[in-house]
């Protein structure tokens, strides 16, 4: 009989412990891009790329 398995509890915590840690960190020196910016331009790249399949076909 295989012996009963070890509870792993709390174990989850402790890995993601340094990751929270590294983000923490991290923002305080990040960029700071309005999220509508980010969009703006997803949606400007987007009609460029529109157009210039309009005005110059492959």
């Amino acid at each position: 009989m295989a012996p009963p398995k070890k509870s792993k509890k709390g174990e989850g915590f402790h890995s993601a412990a340094g990751l929270i840690r590294y983000f923490d960190s991290e923002e305080e020196t990040a960029w700071k891009i309005d999220p509508r910016l980010v969009i703006g331009m997803c949606v400007a790249s987007i009609v460029i790329i529109e157009l210039a399949f309009i005005f110059y076909p492959l």
